[in-house]
């Protein structure tokens, strides 16, 4: 059985041609399940309805495969899971044409080979740009990495137990917040302003300065 699969990634975008498309191609309307979601993942409601359905035999057709996955690597992880099943996939519009219910057709299988090579290109180019993009940050001063969001009451929370002389231990505990957030989002101290210590001559220093007869220096100066 063909089983149909047409997915958009907002509710706004409309289905109505890719279900047609599958129509058009022998799939029963009534067994082409839909999804309004992203691609980021493939736990969608109408791809696990389509894949609970589908039996040893079947294949899941899609407009193309970019419906089934965000990536080729995601799209290549789904097709080998319902290999493993039983359960083929076929695109319609794709410049490279897809059948992996078909092992005795090497073009299909070859098709799954590109796939697979694609996939591990782009694998190597994302982590070479994403490389390329940390050397860029720190050679100008910036952190790499997605922004840590703190909540500004525990923040205060957390300041107010080290100024108490809490360890950093027992604010993680207290506050929930984690350590390496802590660290990076805790204040530094205000500096400790030094004490200002006057110098007071002790009693020696001022009887040695004292002349005989109890003159002072001063007195001794002003003679």
């Amino acid at each position: 059985m063909d089983i149909g699969y047409a997915r958009v990634s907002t509710a706004k975008k409309d289905l109505e041609r890719q279900v047609e498309a599958l129509v058009e191609a022998g799939a029963a309307r009534e067994r082409i399940y839909l999804d309004k979601k992203s691609g980021a993942t493939t736990d969608r409601p109408g791809l696990r309805a389509a894949r609970e359905y589908a039996r040893s035999g079947d294949v899941i057709v899609v407009h193309t495969l970019d419906r089934l996955g965000r990536t080729v690597r995601d799209t290549l992880n789904l097709i080998h899971e319902l290999t493993q099943a039983g359960i083929g996939v076929r695109n319609l519009a794709d410049p490279i044409r897809v059948d992996s219910s078909r092992p005795e057709d090497p073009m299909a299988q070859l098709a799954v080979v590109l796939l697979a090579l694609f996939a591990q290109m782009e694998r190597t180019y994302t982590v070479e740009r994403a490389a390329h993009a940390r050397s860029v940050a720190a050679a100008k001063g910036r952190r790499v990495g997605r922004p840590s969001v703190v909540d500004p009451d525990k923040l205060a929370c957390a300041v107010h137990l080290r100024d108490a002389g809490d360890t950093v231990a027992d604010i993680v505990t207290k506050t929930g917040i984690t350590r390496t957030s802590l660290y990076r989002h805790l204040p530094p101290r205000p500096p400790v302003q030094p004490r200002r210590r006057t110098c007071r001559r002790s009693g020696r220093d001022r009887r040695a300065n004292r002349m005989p007869g109890g003159a002072t220096g001063a007195d001794r100066h002003a003679s």
